[in-house]
């Protein structure tokens, strides 16, 4: 396997607020801490090593409880355990439980924050430095997470199961495995053997990624969320979360971006088997929205003291819960997750909770060797390929056509005479310049015509090649869009049980280019 790196902005598939994080832009400096190079860290760890020693204790004790029913790694093992040592920090990346893996990019953000820790070991020998998957077990958004593709084809579970998605049962899910082609044994085993969904990805996470000591953490957990408890109070009451938000969304709105989330007066959904809906604040006190439920302000409090696992946080405090239980330096993420972190660095300072650094994950567009092999043909750029079908199409057209087909002298030169023409024309009689013009606009689409009727000859002695560049087209950009946004990981590991190793050879943190990876 071989990489062709392609800068981001050739892609046109990010949006130029991410591109100018990226670049370092100087009015978005302000919206984060440090930027995500080796260097930064030495003073990320600096200041990361307030976390406490009776938060690690917690964390490794509720991971040690989460992986108490798989077989770990010596290596997952000593993650863990390691997690005590003062001098150990984390990386973290999150994603949802897509059935499957989901997207291929599930896959490239596990291993951006496996390179990301053996970067940092060896540019920081005197810490440890642990890869970690956050799930997002406490989603309640399964028509985001209830379908793959693979080989071009859609793969549905259905269930009328609602709330966390984490919590849902694999019962129904089981149905759906006949139906998946080829090995899918990882997925077998996890989803016959565990009881509910959280359980059933911590286990082909494992049994993918155990060997480079990556941690998985389900943080729907009553013992982590007692770290949660002063945020809960603070936002029922206080609702400092959406005075920070909204001050940073107002002075991004003025710079001219496009932000991702509003913030709520209360950013906590109640949490219970079945339903996870929002708290709403009312005259009386709260309630949970399209519920009965309904509670006093004491109420409240009382349930956040000694039953804080029924608050689940939203995308606004999700992040701070996650800084507060994990000694964690950095936080790895698509486009779109790094652009609402910006929004949020406010609400970090107002608990006194150092901002991660923000560090992309890694871009890629996998060929295999056969549709290598008829790019090839092509003659095109691997950049070309990122441009929409008919731009492509003209485009090789015009750089492989033996033929003229512009006609954009030709028009230059007619407007000009059709311009002395005109003011000729007016002299005579000043109402002519109007039928003149007309008669010119006329003139000069016929030729656009004449020149469009060209193309398509042409394209017509050349329908095979443009068939042969569609074909790697639609291989390498399923329905239009970018393959790691579409397609899953199975397309290749069912050819290729090396793949993901492959592909980690050439994923390089720190790196902000999209990778195109060729099988040679």
């Amino acid at each position: 396997m071989k990489t062709r790196k392609i800068d981001f902005s050739e892609t046109h598939a990010f949006s130029s607020f991410f591109l100018d994080y990226i670049r370092q832009k100087e009015v978005l400096q302000n919206f984060y801490h440090r930027f995500p190079c080796v260097s930064n860290f030495k003073e990320q760890i600096t200041e990361k090593s307030s976390f406490s020693t009776a938060q690690r204790e917690v964390l490794v004790n509720e991971l040690k409880n989460q992986y108490s029913n798989l077989v770990v790694t010596e290596k997952v093992k000593g993650n863990i355990d390691s997690l005590r040592d003062a001098k150990t920090f984390t990386v973290t990346t999150g994603h949802q439980l897509n059935i499957f893996t989901g997207p291929l990019y599930f896959i490239y953000k596990i291993i951006t924050v496996i390179n990301a820790c053996k970067e940092l070991k060896a540019a920081y020998p005197k810490h440890h430095f642990v890869p970690v998957y956050w799930m997002a077990s406490e989603d309640h958004d399964y028509e985001e997470i209830k379908y793959f593709r693979l080989y071009g084809k859609k793969y549905v579970w259905q269930t009328e199961q609602q709330g966390a998605v984490g919590r849902f049962h694999t019962k129904e899910l089981k149905a759906l495995l006949p139906e998946v082609p080829g090995d899918i044994s990882v997925f077998q085993e996890a989803y016959s053997k565990s009881k509910n969904l959280s359980e059933a990805v911590r286990h082909y996470v494992n049994a993918l990624f155990g060997n480079e000591g990556l941690v998985v953490v389900d943080a729907d957990n009553q013992n982590l969320k007692k770290a949660l408890v002063p945020i809960i109070k603070d936002d029922l009451i206080k609702h400092s979360a959406k005075k920070s938000v909204d001050e940073a969304t107002e002075k991004l709105h003025a710079l001219g971006y496009h932000t991702q989330v509003n913030a709520r007066e209360i950013n906590f959904f109640y949490l219970v088997d079945g339903l996870r809906s929002r708290i709403e604040k009312t005259a009386q006190g709260y309630q949970v929205v399209d519920t009965d439920l309904k509670f006093s302000e004491s109420e409240m409090i009382r349930m956040a003291e000694t039953e804080p696992e029924k608050f689940s946080p939203n995308v606004v405090l999700r992040p701070l819960y996650q800084e507060l239980i994990l000694p964690n330096l950095a936080y790895c993420g698509g486009p779109a997750e790094l652009v609402y972190w910006l929004q949020l660095k406010g609400v970090f300072e107002n608990f006194h909770t150092p901002f991660p650094i923000l560090l992309p994950r890694s871009f890629a567009m996998v060929i295999d060797q056969p549709t290598f092999k008829k790019f090839e043909k092509t003659k095109l750029e691997i950049k070309d390929l990122f441009e929409e079908k008919n731009y492509l199409f003209n485009h090789w057209i015009a750089k492989n056509s033996a033929n003229e087909l512009s006609l954009g002298q030709e028009l230059e030169s007619i407007q000009q005479i059709l311009q002395q023409v005109k003011e000729r024309a007016s002299k005579i009689d000043s109402t002519l310049s109007k039928f003149v013009g007309a008669e010119t606009q006329r003139t000069l689409s016929g030729l656009e015509k004449i020149e469009k009727k060209m193309l398509r000859a042409e394209k017509r002695l050349h329908s095979e090649k443009l068939q042969q560049i569609e074909a790697v087209k639609d291989a390498l950009f399923p329905n239009g869009g970018l393959q790691e946004r579409t397609d899953n990981f199975l397309n290749f590991y069912q050819s290729d049980s090396a793949f993901i190793s492959k592909v980690s050879e050439q994923l390089v943190p720190f790196d902000f280019s999209f990778n195109v990876l060729i099988y040679d």
